[in-house]
């Protein structure tokens, strides 16, 4: 495992590293919303806008972490898109049924395509800030 995937899941023990564009005000409301839901502090919360030397280290830049929404697992496995949000909703109430529906019936794939389609238009959007360069 890199050094900073690692230092990563120590940090996070035995939850799920969130890895969220702060900067976002579109991201941020969803992840705020979620935060709302975390009540039982099953997810390990880190704003890559706001602090990407938590990226060091763990082969993601800055760039990427901000164009394209990724989870880290407590293995240290990285995952991206539209599965990273199935991981997300699988570990919150009221969306724990939506994320097991979308990881065991296939639609993650479609949800996938959809995903890139909108996260490049976010990103383009968002192409002036100083971090995304």
């Amino acid at each position: 495992m890199k050094e900073g995937l690692e230092r990563l899941t120590t940090a996070a023990g035995d939850r799920l590293t969130v890895l969220y564009d702060g900067g976002c005000p579109v991201c941020r409301r969803e992840i705020n919303h979620y935060r709302r839901l975390d009540s039982a502090g099953r997810l390990y919360w880190q704003d890559v806008a706001h602090q990407p030397q938590v990226l060091n280290g763990t082969g993601i830049t800055p760039k990427q972490a901000l164009a394209y929404f990724r989870v880290v697992e407590p293995d240290g496995q990285v995952v991206g898109g539209a599965h990273a949000f199935v991981r997300l909703w699988q570990r919150l109430p009221g969306y724990r049924w939506l994320g097991g529906i979308c990881r065991y019936s296939g639609l993650v794939w479609p949800m996938e395509v959809v995903y890139r389609l909108v996260a490049a238009w976010r990103f383009r959007r968002r192409a002036g800030c100083a971090t995304c360069a």
